[in-house]
């Protein structure tokens, strides 16, 4: 069967987990990265033995693309993937899908009005221990989620933010640790609770060292539909990066997940346990929450596009999550708990 032809657009840090896992994905194929730095648009290209663009509608206008990977600073999200859908071509989209609520809502309805497929990258959902703990919850084990719990703390310091011309602004990134770092984390909770948000009551702040715009702290509840509360914390400016961590008090027991694995203990004495699988991406030294978890979701959008198939990580369901995260800087900013869906 024909493979996919597929482009990168943006040849940053997260670039190769896409580029990589476009040429392992046996349904893909690379022909175009895009950037508007030539230098590194030129560096990949070689890598790759790919055409570079330096303009990413020159490239769609002489390159015949049926997929298109977006990998640009948020604010750019919709702008590209807007346009890539009008003109024909499924678009995967790194997180955030967007900085406003409204134009990941716009996203999705260009798509559909284009009849292209749209998906967004929330890769942690493919760690073993959320696999593990959405099993138990599906399948009754663990019963009804009475509480829940997150925890991000991080670091990230004057130096991450200078790599780049845009981390650490309103308009450009869009926030700082809930939409860059704890996004994931926050994602991973709504999806395992699997319920409507109703509410969101949170605040955010700048407290640590570093020389920025957006918050570098937050913290609050969020209430699903039928009354279970949430709690959240998150920092950039902790010492180093501990493991991100999520408990989940449920009636049979209690679910821990730390980084990519789970310890769930139930009330009867059984244990559960997962770990990572020891799988090798393919391209040196990364971060250990890239990688292959970006392959898997990459591979099911491709299977996806060529049977039909509802994705592991629907659109809707990404949507659903960044409704959540806008919810939260609208509380901060404004001191109000936020209603969703009404």
């Amino acid at each position: 069967m024909k493979k996919f032809k597929a482009a990168v657009i943006g040849c940053g840090i997260i670039f190769p987990m896409h580029a990589v896992s476009i040429v392992r994905c046996p349904d893909a194929e690379l022909v175009a990265v895009c950037d508007i730095k030539k230098d590194r648009a030129d560096e990949k290209a070689k890598e790759f033995g790919v055409k570079a663009y330096y303009d990413y509608i020159e490239m769609l206008e002489n390159e015949e693309i049926d997929v298109v990977h977006i990998c640009l600073p948020h604010y750019l999200h919709p702008i590209v993937a807007i346009e890539c859908s009008k003109r024909g071509k499924h678009v995967l989209t790194e997180k955030p899908m967007s900085i406003e609520i409204q134009d990941a809502r716009k996203m999705i309805d260009t798509a559909n009005e284009n009849n292209v497929t749209l998906g967004c990258i929330f890769q942690n959902r493919y760690n073993a221990g959320c696999i593990l703990t959405k099993q138990l919850l599906e399948d009754g084990t663990l019963g009804a989620i009475k509480s829940a719990k997150c925890y991000v703390t991080w670091n990230r310091t004057d130096d991450y933010y200078g790599s780049s011309d845009w981390k650490g602004t309103w308009d450009k990134e869009g926030g700082g640790v809930i939409i860059n770092q704890a996004i994931h984390t926050l994602d991973m909770v709504r999806y395992l609770v699997n319920r409507p948000v109703e509410s969101v009551y949170a605040t955010i702040a700048h407290r640590g060292d570093a020389h920025i715009e957006v918050e570098d702290t937050a913290e609050g509840v969020i209430r699903f539909d039928n009354g279970m509360l949430a709690n959240f914390h998150a920092i950039n400016y902790y010492s180093y990066d501990a493991e991100l961590f999520i408990e989940l008090h449920c009636e049979n027991g209690i679910a821990v997940l730390l980084a990519d694995r789970a310890d769930i203990k139930l009330n009867d004495g059984r244990e559960f346990h997962a770990v990572q699988p020891d799988e090798d991406f393919g391209y040196g030294d990364v971060k250990s929450y890239w990688g292959v978890n970006h392959w898997k979701q990459i591979n099911n959008f491709y299977h996806c596009l060529k049977t039909g198939e509802e994705m592991f990580v629907p659109v809707e369901s990404a949507y659903k999550s960044m409704e959540m995260v806008c919810a939260i800087y609208k509380s901060g900013k404004t001191g109000e708990r936020i209603y969703l869906n009404k």
